[in-house]
C-alpha cells in the first residue's frame, strides 16, 4: 500500500497565511513609507536632541497602525473596484479571502490603538492622526470615482505624517511652534502630485476601468496632465529653500534640496516633451528617490 504524500493543510498555513493577508490589508510598503516620513519629522523636530530609540520606535509603531487602518479602510470600501483590476484583485478582501466584517473590526482595532498610542506623544498628535485617517478613508476613497480634485484632497492627508512627527517631538516640553512641521508638511504635500500622476499616467487603463478620475485632464494622460507635472515640480523648489530659512537644516541640505528639486523639473519636462508611460515611470521612480533624500538629507544636516 503505498504512502500518501499529500502534506495536509494545518492551523499553521492557515495562520502565515492570515499574517500575510493583514499584511496586504494595511498595504505595509506603502504605510512604511508614510510612516518613515513622520519618523524623520520627529528627529528634526527641536525638542529631540539624539537619536531617540525608544520615541521613534512608538511613533512607527502608532503611525503604521493609523495608516494601516486608513488603507484597510479603504480597500474594504473598495473592494468591488478592486476585483476589476489586474493589479488588485489579489488583495484580501477583493479577493473574498477576508470578509469585509473581518476587515472591518481589525482596522477599527488597529486604528484606536494608533491614535492613543499618538495621544502618548501630545494631544495635538492624537487629534491630526484621527483627522487623517477619516479623510484618507471616507473622503478621498469615495471622491476618486467622484472628480479628479480627490488627489488635491489625498495629498492632505498624505503630507499630514510630517505634521504629526513634528509635534510629536515636543513632547519633552519647550517652546512649541507648529511652522517647522508646516514646512515639512509643505514639501510632502506638492511632492504627491507629480509623483501621484505619474503612477495614474502608468496605470491609466486599470484606474479607468474601474471608474477612477485622477488625471487632472478628464481626457487621461494628455499634455495638459503633463505640464501641472511641471508646474507642481517647479513650485517645489522655492519650498525647498524653506527648512535653511526657518533653521530647520543647514546649507548642505539646502544644495541636496534643490538638485533634487531641479532632477524632477528635468523628468516632469521630458515627460511633456516624449509624452508617454516610460517617461511617466521615471517621474514615478524619481519621485520615490527624492522624498528618501531630502528627507534624510534634511536630518543629517539638522541644526
Amino acid at each position: 500500500m503505498q504512502e500518501n504524500n499529500i502534506i495536509p493543510k494545518t492551523n499553521s498555513f492557515g495562520l502565515v497565511g492570515k499574517v500575510k493577508d493583514y499584511f496586504q490589508l494595511i498595504k505595509f510598503t506603502l504605510s512604511f513609507m508614510v510612516v518613515f516620513s513622520s519618523v524623520v519629522a520627529y528627529l528634526l523636530s527641536p525638542n529631540v536632541g539624539k537619536f531617540d530609540g525608544s520615541g521613534v520606535l512608538l511613533l512607527f509603531v502608532g503611525g503604521l497602525m493609523v495608516t494601516g487602518s486608513s488603507n484597510a479602510i479603504n480597500q474594504i470600501l473598495e473592494k468591488n473596484t478592486d476585483a476589476v483590476m489586474k493589479r488588485t484583485a489579489k488583495r484580501p478582501v477583493a479577493s473574498g479571502r477576508l470578509g469585509s466584517a473581518e476587515a472591518w473590526v481589525f482596522a477599527f482595532i488597529i486604528g484606536a490603538l494608533g491614535v492613543y498610542i499618538m495621544s502618548t506623544f501630545s494631544e495635538e498628535a492624537a487629534w491630526i492622526s484621527l483627522g487623517s485617517l477619516i479623510l484618507y478613508a471616507f473622503v478621498y476613497t469615495p471622491l476618486k470615482k467622484v472628480n479628479s480634485i480627490a488627489v488635491l484632497v489625498g495629498a492632505i492627508p498624505g503630507a499630514l505624517p510630517c505634521l504629526i512627527g513634528w509635534v510629536a517631538g515636543f513632547k519633552e516640553g519647550g517652546d512649541f511652534s507648529w511652522t517647522g512641521g508646516w514646512v515639512l508638511f509643505a514639501i510632502q504635500f506638492l511632492w504627491q502630485f507629480p509623483h501621484f500622476w505619474a503612477i495614474a499616467w502608468v496605470a491609466h487603463k486599470d484606474y479607468s476601468a474601474a471608474g477612477f478620475k485622477l488625471l487632472p485632464s478628464d481626457k487621461g494622460p494628455t499634455r495638459f496632465t503633463a505640464v501641472q507635472t511641471v508646474i507642481y515640480s517647479t513650485m517645489m523648489i522655492p519650498v525647498g529653500v524653506l527648512p535653511y530659512y526657518y533653521h530647520i537644516s543647514g546649507m548642505a541640505s539646502l544644495w541636496i534640496l534643490l538638485a533634487c528639486n531641479l532632477v524632477m523639473v528635468m523628468l516632469s519636462v521630458l515627460l511633456l516633451i516624449r509624452m508617454d508611460v516610460a517617461s511617466a515611470r521615471r517621474v514615478m521612480f524619481g519621485s520615490y528617490f527624492y522624498l528618501m533624500i531630502v528627507l534624510l538629507s534634511l536630518y543629517a544636516d539638522k541644526l
